[in-house]
C-alpha cells in the first residue's frame, strides 16, 4: 500500500457515492453502498497496510501515530476535494480504519427531503436545537443543511466546534468559523468557553458527550445564543431523558427547568430505503418546545410528550416518527416492511389501516 493506491481507492468510493470505506487486516477494502456492505476484489490488507493508511491520515492532520493508540477520530481530504470523516481503532492488536464519505455539496432542506418546518425552527433568536438519531442516520448532514440556511439568509457570526470538521463552509451572508477538537482546541468544553468571547450569534457543537459540554451548551443558550448540537438518541423523549440523566439526582430538577426554558426543538432522524431500493430518504420526528411540552419537561412527564407531538401537526408542524412513516407508506414512497423495520411501535399496520 502506498499513498497513490490509497487515494485511488478513496477516489473510487467518492465517485461511486458510497457512504463508508472499511480497511481491516486480512480483508480487502469494503464499501458500504445503499446500506449494504460490499466486499471489493482488491487484495487482502496486511497490518503494515492499515498502519500506513492510519499514519498518512494522521500526518495530514499534523499528528503522529501513537503506538498506544486505541481509537482516534480525524478527517482526510483528497487532492480533488473529496472529504472523509475517519475512525481509527485497534482490533485484535492491529489497526483498522473506517472512513465516512462527506458529500461535497451541502444540501438544502428540499434537496434532502427534510420537513419544511426546519426553516421555521432555525429562525429562533436563541435557545437549544438538537438533532438526534443513531450513528450514520444523517445528523451531521441535517445540521449542515440548517447552517447553510442561516448562512444564506442571516448576517450571523457562526462558530462550529467539531471532532473532526466534516462539511466545509464558505461564508456567505454569515461569517463562519470552524474549529476542530485536537487541532484548534483541546476539547468541546474549552472551545465553548472560548466561543462565548468570540462575539457569536450561533454556536454548533458536534456532539454533547458529557455533563460539562451539556451544561456549557445550555449556558450558551441562556446567554442569548442559538446553539445546535447532536446526541445518539432515537426520539425526543429519550433525548431529554439522556440529557437529564447525565447529572446527579440532586441537580436533575434544576436541569429540567433550564432545559425546558431553553429547548427550541428536537429533530430525530432515521434513514430508510425507498421502494426502488435505489435511494435513501430520512424519516423525521420533529418536536417543538410548546408551553405544554415545556411543562412536561419541568414535571418529568416525558411519557406524555409523544402524544403532544402527535397533536401538534397542524398548528406547529410537529410529527412523530410513526406519523412520518405512515405518510411515506400512504404516498407509496416506502414499503410497509421497511417502515416496520425501524419503528418502535408494535401496531404500525393498525395505524395505517385507521388513517387510510
Amino acid at each position: 500500500m502506498d499513498a497513490k493506491v490509497m487515494n485511488q481507492i478513496l477516489e473510487i468510493a467518492f465517485e461511486k457515492r458510497v457512504s463508508d470505506v472499511h480497511f481491516e487486516v486480512d480483508n480487502p477494502p469494503f464499501f458500504r453502498g445503499r446500506g449494504q456492505l460490499i466486499r471489493s476484489k482488491l487484495p487482502k490488507l496486511k497490518p503494515e497496510d492499515t498502519e500506513f493508511i492510519a499514519k498518512t491520515i494522521l500526518e495530514a492532520n499534523k499528528r503522529q501515530l501513537d503506538p498506544s493508540l486505541r481509537e482516534q477520530d480525524a478527517s482526510y481530504s483528497l487532492p480533488n476535494g473529496g472529504r472523509f470523516r475517519v475512525s481509527i481503532f485497534r482490533q485484535k492488536g492491529v489497526i483498522g480504519i473506517v472512513m465516512r464519505v462527506i458529500p461535497p455539496h451541502i444540501g438544502s432542506f428540499e434537496e434532502l427531503n427534510l420537513p419544511v418546518v426546519l426553516s421555521e425552527i432555525v429562525k429562533a433568536p436563541n435557545g437549544l436545537i438538537l438533532v438526534t438519531g443513531p450513528t450514520g442516520n444523517g445528523k451531521s448532514t441535517t445540521l449542515a443543511s440548517m447552517l447553510r440556511y442561516l448562512n444564506e439568509n442571516y448576517s450571523y457570526n457562526i462558530i462550529t466546534i467539531e471532532d473532526p470538521i466534516e462539511f466545509l463552509f464558505t461564508s456567505s451572508k454569515s461569517c463562519i468559523i470552524q474549529r476542530e477538537v485536537g487541532i484548534d482546541t483541546e476539547g468541546f468544553g474549552a472551545a465553548l468557553k472560548a466561543a462565548l468571547r468570540m462575539d457569536p450569534d450561533v454556536i454548533m457543537v458536534g456532539e454533547m458527550r458529557d455533563p460539562e459540554t451539556i451544561d456549557a451548551c445550555i449556558k450558551a443558550a441562556e446567554t442569548g445564543h442559538l446553539v445546535f448540537s447532536t446526541l445518539h438518541t432515537q426520539s425526543a423523549s429519550s433525548t431529554i431523558n439522556r440529557l437529564i440523566g447525565n447529572f446527579p439526582p440532586e441537580v436533575q430538577e434544576v436541569m429540567r427547568q433550564r432545559l425546558a426554558d431553553m429547548l427550541v426543538a428536537i429533530v430525530s432522524l432515521r434513514l430508510v430505503k425507498d421502494k426502488s431500493g435505489e435511494n435513501i430518504i430520512p424519516v423525521v420526528e420533529v418536536m417543538r418546545s410548546t408551553t405544554t411540552i415545556q411543562a412536561c419537561i419541568r414535571d418529568g412527564r416525558l411519557d406524555e410528550i409523544e402524544k403532544h407531538i402527535e397533536n401538534g401537526v397542524a398548528q406547529y408542524g410537529m410529527q412523530t416518527l410513526d406519523q412520518h412513516l405512515i405518510q411515506l407508506c400512504q404516498q407509496k414512497i416506502i414499503a410497509v416492511d421497511e417502515a416496520k423495520r425501524i419503528t418502535r411501535s408494535m401496531d404500525l399496520e393498525r395505524k395505517l389501516m385507521f388513517t387510510s
